[in-house]
């Protein structure tokens, strides 16, 4: 008996402690960035984080994808409806209805999937080149800034596959504002 608590003792400690304390010592001396929540600073102060996404209402930014949690990320997931859900189907048709307000040049066919749907954790902070290209009227017109301008920062922002296979080309919203307010 004593014995076993023992064991457990030092495993706890081990696995509750070192091994935990070791990884982020680790991580902190490899890739501190990360490691610190990849947080995005301006004029010294920190204002989001690159892994987080944004709530933008401003018309003169882009905005990202509908986050059921208000992308707080103290409890990160989403409602998990299906399509054929009753208050989602509402809730795609006055975010339909909204953005057609909000980009009055837009056709509600050619409204990007990623700009009406949640990603699995109601955080992520990027949608396609499509969903920010399609914003560009709106934004040059707020702005009074060439549409071109603005179709050129797209295309210096969007990421590409992760290694070059996974995942589909993306554009961080808060980094793709951040880069249109020093336009």
């Amino acid at each position: 008996m004593l014995k076993n608590l023992r064991i457990s003792l030092v495993l706890l400690i081990i696995c509750g402690l070192g091994y935990p304390l070791a990884v982020t010592g680790i991580s902190m001396l490899t890739m501190p960035s990360k490691a610190e929540g990849s947080l995005i600073e301006s004029n010294g102060e920190v204002i989001g984080s690159k892994l987080i996404g944004q709530m933008f209402k401003d018309p003169k930014y882009f905005t990202g994808r509908v986050s059921s949690i208000e992308y707080n990320a103290a409890g990160s997931g989403s409602g998990n409806y299906a399509p054929s859900n009753k208050d989602m189907i509402e809730r795609t048709k006055q975010d339909i209805e909204a953005f057609l307000a909000a980009n009055p040049e837009v056709k509600k066919e050619e409204i990007p999937a990623d700009l009406l749907t949640n990603s699995g954790s109601g955080l992520d902070p990027h949608v396609s080149p499509l969903a920010a290209e399609i914003q560009v009227p709106r934004i040059a017109k707020e702005r009074g800034i060439d549409e071109e301008d603005i179709y050129q920062l797209i295309k210096e922002k969007t990421e590409g596959r992760q290694l070059g296979i996974f995942g589909e080309p993306r554009v961080n919203v808060l980094d793709l504002n951040m880069a249109l307010d020093k336009l």
